[in-house]
């Protein structure tokens, strides 16, 4: 059995791994108390929280005084007369309690469980709430009824009155009569994984493509989950219909949450019509980009990876950097170039996580293109965090979605960030599971040249060897050699320019005139 772990402040931090043995034993709950969340995706101790924000490489970070202005709300009522209340309630969360089902069935760990209500108590906070306690209840599945359990479920509402708690926040997606079973017992809002990850991505979202993704996977999910209030449900009509006469007066009239779910059904639609026109844009950049032959690699990996900073410090594109989940959401292409004067792109996408809510994926489609279109993948993995692999098998199950998997057959290169914060022997793990694993640090630089030397060589270069002679009259076609070619040797003759050098197969074509 596993030692205790010791909480170093005082806290009660101790107390998750030490009722672990009491979880395999019996089915009570795991309780989580404030301060025992750990270091997961934190600053370490004696650094500066603001450090990697402050260098140059990452800009002038001018976003991080609005991201500030989103912290926490006060004065939200813990004991409501009636659930109903909160319904349509902007989603502001303030003090929470996390709720999880550890489902034994032999696929999952304890530890896995307590990973992923890490990751849920970050996502929490990076939504603007304070974590004031969780717990985990083993089951072999979760409660059709009340997610937990009924006697679980009423534990669950002493824990909320006693910390004084605004909202239960579940580490899964819940079923509306869920839901609604669950707010009856503990008496205050309950949310859960997919509503708190929708709602930091709404706060995050800047430009006009993200915030109508957002909104759409938003209403996506709010439209199975709409609930009636109580004789608002039916609305009568108007008119002389409404007097009696003719037909229409007899019976309630459409209801008031019919008129909901068809209103949202239509937003659903001119959105769709929206995002769509907007891809046309992205698709018409995209091709720009083919026609001139530019090679373009995706940064992809898990959510607080490092990607932006990565990018930072690759091209000094000053992406807004923060130690929290999805914290950029918007695509960042920058172009930059190799060793040997070869243009690239190099794009900046959405974070990716664990159970990422299918409306998300849906939404976001056009923009996780991005990826599928790319020439190389560049996979962040941050090393510091407790399951790496299971980082990695998240974002590739996500891509696996995308374009009916194209981008599983994209190489890869897979980027060992957060170097400076990681266990050597986890290091060394990564380093032997994966083909193309390069170890660096964003924040220190080290190994950012082996990271650039792997990416260059994974791009896709020209096949063809030509030996042409080009009169001085066709400079044009010289310049598309040196830009879309590999030049190995030139020479300056009477009769033209003569070059050796590697194309593609169609400016081979409109060389064929020219060969020696």
């Amino acid at each position: 059995m596993t030692a205790p772990r010791t909480d170093p402040t005082g806290t009660d931090g101790a107390r998750l791994l030490d009722r672990r043995a009491e979880a395999l034993i019996d089915d009570d709950a795991i309780d989580l108390h404030e301060g025992d969340w750990g270091s997961w995706g934190q600053t370490p101790e004696g650094a500066d929280p603001g450090a990697r924000g402050d260098l140059d490489r990452d800009g002038d970070q001018l976003d991080r005084e609005e991201r500030a202005a989103l912290r926490r709300v006060a004065g939200l009522s813990t004991e409501l007369e009636d659930v109903t209340e909160v319904e349509y309630r902007q989603l502001r969360l303030e003090r929470v309690v996390l709720a999880s089902v550890w489902e034994d069935n032999g696929q999952t760990t304890l530890e896995d469980a307590e990973n992923s209500l890490r990751e849920l108590a970050a996502l929490a906070e990076t939504a603007g709430s304070t974590v004031l306690d969780g717990v985990i209840q083993r089951r072999q599945k979760p409660d059709p009824a009340t997610y937990l359990g009924s006697g679980k479920a009423a534990q669950l509402r002493e824990i909320v009155a006693a910390e004084g708690a605004d909202t239960v926040v579940c580490d899964g997606e819940l079923g509306p009569s869920q839901r609604r079973a669950l707010e009856d017992v503990v008496k205050v809002k309950v949310i859960d994984r997919t509503a708190l990850i929708l709602d930091i991505f709404a706060q995050h979202a800047k430009s006009k493509e993200g915030r109508a993704q957002v909104e759409l996977a938003q209403l996506q999910y709010l439209l199975p989950r709409l609930r009636g209030w109580g004789e608002s449900m039916s609305r009568q009509a108007g008119g002389r219909v409404a007097g009696g006469e003719g037909i229409g007066s007899r019976g309630p009239g459409e209801t008031k949450i019919e008129l909901d779910r068809r209103r949202i059904n239509t937003r659903i639609a001119r959105l769709r019509r929206e995002i769509t026109a907007m891809k046309t844009v992205r698709d018409t950049k995209r091709s720009s980009r083919r026609t001139h032959k530019v090679p373009s690699v995706a940064i992809v990996g898990y959510t607080n990876a490092g990607k932006s900073s990565l990018l930072n410090r690759l091209t000094g594109a000053g992406v807004l950097v923060q130690n929290q989940l999805f914290a950029t959401l918007d695509t960042t292409v920058r172009r930059t170039e190799s060793e040997d004067g070869r243009g690239y792109t190099l794009s900046d996408t959405v974070g990716f996580v664990k159970r990422l809510p299918h409306q998300l994926v849906e939404a976001f489609r056009s923009t996780l293109e991005e990826a599928a279109d790319a020439d190389v993948l560049l996979h962040v993995v941050d090393g510091s965090h407790p399951d790496p692999e299971g980082q990695v098998d998240a974002v590739h199950a996500v891509l696996a979605e995308i374009d009916e998997g194209s981008a599983l057959k994209i190489p890869e290169v897979v980027a060992v960030n957060k170097a400076d914060l990681a266990d050597p022997e986890v290091l060394d793990r990564l380093r032997r599971a994966y083909p193309r694993v390069v170890v660096v640090s964003a924040r220190t630089g080290d190994g950012v040249t082996e990271l650039i030397e792997a990416v260059e060589a994974a791009l896709p270069r020209p096949e063809i060897l030509v030996d042409v002679l080009l009169p001085y009259d066709r400079g044009d076609l010289v310049a598309r050699l040196h830009d879309e070619g590999e030049i190995l040797t030139e020479e300056h003759t009477a009769e033209g320019t003569r070059l050796e050098a590697k194309v593609d197969p169609d400016l081979h074509g409109q060389l064929s005139g020219y060969a020696v």
